[in-house]
């Protein structure tokens, strides 16, 4: 492994941490997803919903019976202690600082998911593949950075403000700013 990172091209893209939570989120439990609702959305029902008597054995049955996990109860689950001492996070919502050790691995680039058309091409520059390879224009972002105040107006105060604590590190890493009309509003 050291000889490779010593040796390879290596370039990481990132996200703005709350876009990327909420992104997470509608992905992963918008729709009925079985491995997700059966890994993590029914512990979020159990822990979260206040339901009374046993969930729906599989997502289709949740979905149809309108009983899925909320963006609330997917952040409450977050900043549980007890989430992380029984499994680390999902690599869909972990940390980007601790799902890809920037400050152990030297990146030679990282690009952004916001500018991802740009970041694309000076990456292919780099590798020296811009003219074999193109990256596709008209790829977007599909959860747009507008949306947050929207996601998180049912989110107290105080848990988004944890919420930062907690995904800080990502913000100051790769320089994004203090949502400070998401933690003030």
């Amino acid at each position: 492994m050291a000889l490779k990172l010593q040796h390879y091209t290596k370039f990481l893209f990132v996200r703005d941490p709350f876009v990327r939570l909420i992104s997470a989120f509608r992905n992963k439990f918008g729709k009925p997803n079985e491995d997700f609702y059966k890994q993590f959305g029914s512990v979020m029902l159990r822990r979260y919903a206040n339901l009374s008597g046993s969930l729906p054995e599989t997502a289709a049955e949740a979905f149809a019976a309108g009983i899925k996990p909320t963006f609330q109860q997917f952040i409450t689950y977050l900043l549980d202690p007890e989430t992380e001492r029984e499994s680390i996070f999902n690599e869909h919502w972990r940390q980007v600082y601790r799902l890809c050790h920037p400050c152990q691995v030297k990146y030679d680039f990282i690009g952004r998911l916001e500018s991802l058309e740009t970041d694309a091409e000076h990456l292919l520059k780099l590798l020296e593949v811009d003219h074999l390879l193109h990256f596709p224009s008209g790829a977007r972002n599909r959860t747009a950075a507008s949306w947050e105040r929207d996601w998180f107006a049912q989110i107290p105060i105080a848990m988004r403000r944890e919420l930062y604590k907690l995904y800080e590190p990502d913000f100051e890493l790769f320089g994004y700013p203090k949502p400070d009309s998401t933690l003030h509003q």
